[in-house]
């Protein structure tokens, strides 16, 4: 049935507008968490970004070597690489805290050549930034954890994953994304050879609201407000929360 707005009306007059409402169908009316991250790919696409489809650690770690080769302008010989990947990238013996001063400090690390002499190789160079590459990768899985895993968007530095998204449909509450996070970070990031580990920034959307906090002081600069002007410490949620700066 056609609807009819009131422009005026008076006694002897009604002047109106025909008017064609929008339907939503049930069920449409947020938008899906799939749309919402094939939109944010296409923004970073745009800014330049590089997306890649990796389905396997393999494939993983030969963009890593090509990342790192051209942000060096070298190319490994497969000794060298397997001595630095495994010494340099991937010990055993490191966590978040010893990847992250990798990144934010011992960002230039030493490569034994197969003559014996040594090399710098720059993980990231700092002081010309525009030399180091992004790329933005999506729904990559990870299955040597506790449970598989399947991370929503990453964007990769030279080919390290730097910045992790975990993104919600809208309507969803925040807090969703931030404990996936923390599932993740207990069930998976230190999987297979850990590079999830080297994550500096976790951000967290569901295309509504967005928050954004670093992976080795989330539990020191987050906090829920209480009455009282009182902070009291919350790891399972992030409504009403905010940025503490130390």
């Amino acid at each position: 049935m056609t609807s009819y707005n009131i422009v005026a009306s008076i006694d002897d007059v009604t002047v109106v507008a025909e008017y064609t409402p929008e339907y939503r169908v049930e069920g449409q009316r947020y938008q899906s968490e799939a749309a919402l991250e094939k939109e944010f790919i296409r923004l970073l696409t745009e800014q330049g970004y590089e997306y890649l489809n990796l389905s396997s650690e393999p494939d993983f770690i030969n963009n890593l070597r090509i990342q790192l080769e051209k942000l060096n302008n070298f190319s490994f010989s497969d000794g060298e690489w397997d001595r630095f990947f495994k010494e340099s990238l991937a010990s055993a013996n490191e966590g978040i805290v010893e990847k992250t001063r990798k990144i934010q400090e011992d960002y230039i690390q030493v490569l034994r050549l197969d003559d014996g002499a040594s090399k710098n190789i720059y993980l990231i160079d700092k002081k010309n930034i525009h030399n180091n590459r992004l790329q933005v990768l999506n729904q990559y899985e990870e299955d040597g954890g506790t449970y598989k895993s399947r991370y929503d968007v990453t964007v990769l530095v030279n080919g390290l994953p730097l910045i992790h998204i975990e993104l919600k449909r809208r309507g969803v509450a925040i807090r969703e994304a931030f404990n996936q996070i923390n599932r993740y970070q207990r069930d998976s990031f230190w999987a297979s050879h850990g590079f999830f580990e080297y994550v500096q920034i976790f951000v967290i959307s569901n295309g509504t609201h967005t928050k954004y906090y670093s992976n080795t002081t989330r539990d020191a600069h987050i906090r829920k407000q209480v009455p009282g002007g009182r902070r009291k410490s919350k790891k399972t949620g992030v409504e009403d929360m905010k940025i503490i700066k130390s």
